[in-house]
């Protein structure tokens, strides 16, 4: 009976690690390639979190498994809502697992809270409702707690970066990814399993912040002793995690490791798609987005270890103020199409009638209008591609993702960064002193569309998508798999007939939770 375990390094980048295999900086990496197979992985578009993860743990594209962000445009409203577990409309690994009898053990992955009753354990990745480490909420069975209490998530605050901010940042990177190493290895000691899933992401927090530091090439690049290996010193320290729990789980193991995209550069090119929008006449400013500015003060005023206990005493305060901050300022009553500005997931919305609370566009016009507006998109430098959404995605749900995402082009091998504006110039430069990013600065490393997979056993494969990641291992577990999108790398496993797309109801997030989520990714420095 074969088992599989399954490492996630989130935002792992083959442009790194390739070399530093061949430097032998990562000699457990380096071993699993010689032993099996090294890949780079096609993520999804654009490669966000969210969607990516839960296209590798469902082997679906976002069409299919409705999850395309962190939150989702509440209906007939310009206002969003958090999504969770519940939103997920394909089956993940561990559901198809459970129902097999296998058993399982699923640590730290993010779109899983709340937690599923499987047929093991399961720790819900950042996305619970916890600040800075998890809590009694996200763990299935909840007296697994006690052994789990020390799983933490970025116990710092990323959105005001100071002097002796990156030196701090740093320790707590890698002393975080020895306390999930050691918890993993005791837990899969303790507990038998069939099928183990783990997720650092420590990879995919210091490429966002360390990146100037450590590429001398970089347009952002700033010179600073101690720091400028910062994300080799943490990689090293995954790969010595990935060493370990390797060893623990013993011969009979096969092993995949895996990113949910890469990390490249971002350079000093910024992009303010409403203003863009304002300027071709598809938008109307009606004043300053008040909520942005609340939101900053309280940021600034408040500290990190109070922030949680403020969001929940005033959460309806907290949620307009994110409501706010992404879609006040706007004139409804004269805007065709509006974007959120979201640095990680440059899109455009359209303002639909019958669909928006004061759409502008007739349902008899979207297509032309959707069509048009990709091909004046694309003459404009910035963009690299404007796809309508049909064109990337399919299933059932392709109608919860923006009606147009966006490639911003990459200026000298570096990114622009999206960042919301209320007007000014559609496209401008950073100032020297905006290069260290932050929350609503842009981070100094962004996602890149090709992360990696490393598998144990051989493949004929020379490539692979973020969708093949599940079926290859439910065939190699024995299996059978729903219809899926991805194919296996590694054996011809059976295809059970699809399973539909239905499943148990979506729960929303209760007040409180939201606005804890809404803490903890704005420290993550999204939203921005």
């Amino acid at each position: 009976m074969k088992r599989f375990l399954l490492i996630g390094l989130d935002g792992a980048e083959p442009g790194l690690i390739e070399p530093w295999m061949a430097e032998e900086r990562l000699p457990n990496l380096a071993r699993l390639r010689e032993r099996g197979s090294y890949l780079r992985v096609r993520s999804t578009v654009p490669p966000a979190t969210f969607p990516a993860w839960t296209s590798c743990v469902t082997g679906v594209n976002p069409g299919r498994h409705g999850v395309f962000d962190f939150t989702e445009m509440a209906p007939r409203a310009y206002a969003i809502r958090f999504v969770n577990a519940t939103h997920r409309k394909a089956p993940a690994l561990w559901r198809i697992l459970s129902d097999a009898g296998k058993r399982v053990g699923v640590l730290g992955v993010p779109a899983t809270y709340p937690p599923e009753p499987v047929n093991g354990f399961m720790v819900s990745g950042f996305d619970s409702p916890v600040a800075t480490e998890v809590d009694r909420s996200f763990v299935y069975p909840a007296d697994l707690y006690s052994a789990v209490r020390g799983w933490r998530f970025a116990d710092f605050q990323e959105t005001r970066i100071e002097q002796g901010w990156h030196a701090v940042a740093l320790s707590r990177l890698l002393a975080k990814i020895e306390d999930k190493k050691r918890i993993a290895v005791d837990l899969y000691n303790r507990e038998p399993w069939d099928f183990f899933m783990v997720v650092f992401g420590e990879s995919d927090t210091v490429a966002h912040h360390f990146w100037l530091f450590q590429d001398s090439a970089s347009p952002r690049w700033r010179r600073a002793p101690g720091l400028e290996d910062a994300i080799g010193q943490v990689y090293e320290r995954l790969d010595a995690a990935v060493g370990a729990l390797v060893k623990a789980a013993g011969p009979d193991v096969v092993v995949g490791v895996v990113s949910d995209h890469g990390f490249g550069g971002a350079g000093t090119g910024v992009v303010h798609l409403n203003n863009w929008l304002a300027n071709e006449g598809l938008l109307a400013f009606a004043g300053p987005a008040t909520g942005s500015l609340l939101k900053r003060l309280a940021l600034r005023a408040t500290p990190h270890r109070w922030q949680g206990g403020l969001f929940r005493r005033f959460h309806n305060l907290a949620t307009r103020a994110e409501s706010q901050s992404r879609f006040g300022g706007i004139d409804w009553g004269r805007t065709l199409a509006w974007s959120e500005e979201l640095n990680y997931f440059p899109s455009i919305r359209v303002n639909l009638q019958g669909r928006e609370p004061a759409g502008q566009v007739a349902p008899g016009e979207y297509e032309a209008f959707c069509r048009d507006l990709c091909a004046r998109l694309e003459q404009w430098a910035p963009v690299r591609k404007a796809w309508r959404r049909e064109e990337l995605y399919e299933g059932d749900y392709v109608k919860r993702a923006p009606d147009i995402v966006l490639e911003l082009a990459l200026e000298h091998g570096y990114s622009h960064s999206c960042l919301r504006s209320r007007g000014g110039p559609p496209f401008r430069r950073l100032a020297p002193g905006e290069y260290f990013g932050g929350k609503e600065r842009g981070m100094t490393g962004n996602h890149r569309s090709r992360g990696v997979l490393f598998l144990s056993e051989q493949t004929e494969f020379c490539a692979a998508r973020i969708e093949d990641v599940a079926p290859t291992v439910l065939a190699e577990l024995g299996v059978p798999a729903p219809a899926m999108d991805g194919t296996s790398l590694l054996t011809s496993g059976e295809t059970a007939p699809d399973a539909g797309a239905g499943g148990a109801p979506e729960e929303g997030y209760t007040p409180e939770q939201e606005r804890e989520i809404e803490g903890r990714l704005r420290d993550l420095g999204y939203f921005e």
